[in-house]
C-alpha cells in the first residue's frame, strides 16, 4: 500500500501471537505514515479509540491454522468472532466507517472432485471450528450492512503462498524442512485439492474491493490454480533438487476437507481483477525468498524471534 499510495497514513494494530513478527515490519517501521499499536482486537476500548481517527478499516486480523482450531477453539472464537464484533460495533458508533472484512473459502464447506467452484452464491457449511468462526464474523458483517447501512465488502479467498507466511503452514513448513534436509510430513494420501493463490496478487485485490468495490457485496478471490498436496510437494522437491524419500505419509487430519476452489469471475468482470503470478512462478519466488531469507525462518522455527517482543514489551 505505500509503495503504490505514498501518502496513505496506516494504522497497524496487532495482537503478536506466536505468528506474528516485528521483523516483517523493517521496511515500513520508520515511515512517518506508518504507526503500530501491540494490542487485541478483543480489547473493545481500544479498538474504539482507533477507529475514531481512521476512515477504512481492513479486518485482516485472525487465528487461521486448522490443526490449531481442533486442538483448541477459544482463541478462534474470541478473535474471529467477538473481535470482528468490536470492530464492527467501532464503525458504526463512530460514523460508519469503511469497513473491509477478509475471509475464507473454507466457510463454503467442500467440495467433491467433480463440483463446480465455490461462488459468492455457495451456501455456507463450515466443518472446522476455524471456518466456523469465520462464517459466524462473515454473518455478523452482512448483518451490519442490512441492519445499520455499514459500508462493508467481503472477500472470501483461497488459500496464500508466497514470502513472510509464517512457516506452520504447508509451503513454508515444507520448504524449510527440506533446506534444513528434514522431511516433510504429507497428510493422508496427499491428494487434498486446493486453489492456490499468490500472496501479492490478494493484496491487490483487496486494495481493489476497499477502492472500488460495491457496497454491501461479496468477492470470491481465486488464483486459478487448483493442485493436490502431493502436486505441490513435488514441485517444491523439484524446485531444491530433492527426492520423493524425503515425504513422510502421517495420519490425516480430523474431517480433512477434500477440496476447495474459487470461481472469480465475478470481482473479474466487475472490476477486471484476476491474479498475475502463475503457479509456477509464485512457486519458484517463494522457494528463493525461503533461501535468501534464511535467518528469519530459522529465528521463528527455534522461538528466538519471540525474544526480540520481550525486548520491545517487557514480556
Amino acid at each position: 500500500m505505500f509503495a503504490k499510495y505514498p501518502d496513505y497514513e496506516i494504522v497497524n494494530l496487532d495482537l503478536l501471537t506466536y505468528a506474528g513478527n516485528l521483523e516483517n515490519l523493517k521496511d515500513v517501521e520508520s515511515n512517518k505514515n506508518y504507526k503500530f499499536i501491540k494490542g487485541d482486537i478483543a480489547d473493545k476500548e481500544l479498538v474504539n479509540d482507533l477507529v475514531k481517527d481512521v476512515d477504512a478499516i481492513v479486518n485482516f486480523a485472525a487465528e487461521s491454522h486448522v490443526d490449531r482450531s481442533i486442538l483448541d477453539s477459544s482463541d478462534f472464537i474470541r478473535t474471529n468472532v467477538v473481535g470482528t464484533h468490536n470492530l464492527l460495533e467501532a464503525a458504526k458508533n463512530n460514523g460508519l466507517k469503511r469497513f473491509h472484512h477478509i475471509s475464507t473459502d473454507e466457510v463454503f464447506g467442500h467440495l467433491d472432485p467433480n463440483d463446480p467452484a465455490f461462488n459468492e452464491s455457495t451456501p455456507y457449511a463450515p466443518r472446522s471450528p476455524y471456518s466456523a468462526s469465520k462464517a459466524a464474523s462473515d454473518h455478523l458483517v452482512r448483518a451490519y450492512f442490512h441492519t445499520f447501512g455499514l459500508p462493508i465488502t467481503i472477500s472470501n479467498c483461497s488459500n496464500n503462498f508466497g514470502p513472510f507466511q509464517f512457516p506452520e503452514k504447508l509451503h513454508g513448513l515444507f520448504i524449510t524442512n527440506l533446506i534444513e534436509d528434514k522431511k516433510v510430513p504429507v497428510y493422508g494420501d496427499g491428494l487434498q485439492v486446493r486453489d492456490w493463490l499468490y500472496v501479492e496478487d490478494h493484496c491487490e485485490a483487496i486494495d481493489l474491493i476497499l477502492r472500488k468495490g460495491k457496497i454491501g457485496e461479496t468477492y470470491c478471490v481465486g488464483g486459478n490454480s487448483e493442485k493436490t498436496n502431493m502436486e505441490i510437494v513435488k514441485k517444491i522437491l523439484e524446485l531444491l533438487g530433492k527426492g520423493e524419500e524425503m515425504i513422510e505419509y502421517v495420519k490425516d487430519r480430523p474431517g480433512h476437507d477434500r477440496r476447495y476452489a474459487i470461481d472469480f469471475s465475478k470481482i473479474k468482470s466487475e472490476l477486471g481483477w484476476e491474479s498475475r503470478t502463475s503457479f509456477d512462478e509464485g512457486m519458484k519466488k517463494t522457494v528463493e525468498w525461503h533461501k535468501a531469507n534464511v535467518d528469519w525462518w530459522r529465528e521463528i522455527k527455534s522461538g528466538a524471534y519471540l525474544e526480540y517482543y520481550n525486548k520491545q514489551y517487557g514480556e
